[in-house]
């Protein structure tokens, strides 16, 4: 045991004291921050920054004309060029664009010409309009009061999604809680391959340099490999702490900033406390811990198995597979039923509930046997996979100049001691 601790003692100060990990400290919730404001900043002038779009109208239905209103850097005007002559003139400007209507435009598609690709924005615009001006004119040949329908369609309807707890009903939050949940699973995900990685490099820079066969001699390599583990573990622990503390120290020098009670800020501020962040952050750290000692534990098996880290890439793809699958099911389908069966297999299997569960948690819906059946599993799940890893880290780690295949590493998992 004391000889663990001096390999954890050994991992944690050799990180710790590197300036790359200071700079991480305080460099990334600066960058996350000034990445916040940029992302706000050009939403809010993307229209005043793009140029603005002239599209040149041949109706050749008598329709539209006329009924295409300009909107911001999108400008409609008719032409009585002919089509070949309104193609020509597209050759030598970018922003000029042409709309094709054909006489039968309900059976014939409508086309834009562009020298370049045609925007989204553009083209979901002329569709639009062209929609508006063609179901306008079909009810007036119906003979129905336009002009009542649209005094109809202003009576817009507001949905104000509720909670009901047993201490009464709160604000369902569903835009925060959707995006705390996508935000959970994405750190959550990169950590687990960050520090994963970090145990990985470590174990083949050791491997090649041939410092191993040094402290192998002293211990036995269940031990160096735990060791290493935990150690790295802990210096991800600490870099998450020192996150947290600076990013609840920025949310109140944001919340003193923007006091006044109209500031849109401060109305963020607000929906964000109404959010249970002690409890997401424990559910937090447990599968940050958990998927990192289930992950880390067949990285080391995967460095010591290598010489180099250009030979990992056939056994990393198999075993981060199930990681990857799941961010991309969890930031495109299970944010928007987090209760559904898919959601709930993904949240319980080891290998996927680090990124699933913590796609559910923020949304309050997980059922407390769920959430313990999951925990459960991971705990089981980690012993697991460091009794296989380890098993072929004690090989793996004095093999050198050899080609390893998964063949080669089952063999090295039923070698008796």
């Amino acid at each position: 045991m004391n000889k663990v601790l001096l390999i954890i003692q050994r991992e944690y100060i050799t990180r710790v004291r590197k300036k790359s990990f200071i700079i991480m400290i305080f460099v990334v919730p600066l960058l996350i921050l000034g990445m916040t404001g940029i992302i706000a900043l050009v939403a809010k002038n993307t229209s005043e920054l793009s140029s603005e779009q002239v599209v040149n109208v041949i109706d050749q239905s008598n329709v539209f004309a006329g009924k295409l209103h300009n909107v911001k850097n999108i400008k409609f005007q008719p032409t009585k060029q002919s089509l070949e002559e309104a193609k020509a003139g597209l050759q030598g400007n970018e922003d000029l664009s042409l709309l094709l209507i054909p006489a039968n435009y309900t059976k014939v598609p409508v086309q834009i010409f562009s020298k370049k690709k045609p925007s989204f924005k553009l083209t979901q615009e002329v569709e639009n309009q062209m929609n508006t001006i063609a179901t306008t004119k079909s009810m007036v040949e119906h003979h129905i009061d336009t002009a009542f329908l649209n005094t109809i369609k202003k009576n817009k309807i507001s949905i104000s999604a509720m909670e009901v707890t047993a201490t009464g009903t709160k604000d369902a939050n569903v835009g925060p809680t959707m995006l705390v949940g996508i935000a959970c699973a994405i750190f959550i995900y990169l950590a687990l391959f960050i520090y994963g990685a970090q145990v990985m490099r470590g174990v083949i820079e050791e491997k090649t340099s041939r410092i191993i066969e040094v402290i192998i001699s002293s211990v036995k390599p269940f031990q160096l490999m735990l060791g290493k583990i935990i150690g790295v573990g802990l210096v991800g622990l600490t870099q998450f702490t020192a996150w947290i503390v600076l990013s609840i120290i920025a949310t109140k020098i944001a919340g003193q900033a923007f006091s006044s009670p109209q500031s849109p800020m401060m109305g963020a501020l607000a929906v964000l406390q109404t959010i249970p962040f002690g409890y997401i952050l424990g559910c937090f750290l447990f599968y940050f811990i958990t998927g990192y000692l289930l992950y880390s534990a067949l990285f080391a098996a995967v460095g010591s198995a290598v010489d180099s880290e250009t030979e990992t890439q056939q056994f990393m793809f198999p075993i981060t597979l199930p990681l990857l699958f799941t961010y991309i099911l969890s930031v495109s389908v299970l944010f928007q039923a987090p209760d559904s069966p898919l959601a709930v297999w993904l949240s319980i299997i080891p290998f996927t509930a680090p990124v699933a569960m913590m796609v559910r948690i923020p949304f309050g819906g997980v059922a407390v046997w769920q959430l313990a059946l999951s925990m459960s599993l991971m705990v089981i799940g980690f012993l697991f996979t460091t009794y296989v890893a380890a098993r072929i880290y004690r090989v793996g780690i004095l093999m050198y100049g050899k080609k390893a295949s998964f063949k080669e590493l089952a063999k090295w998992f039923f070698y008796k001691e």
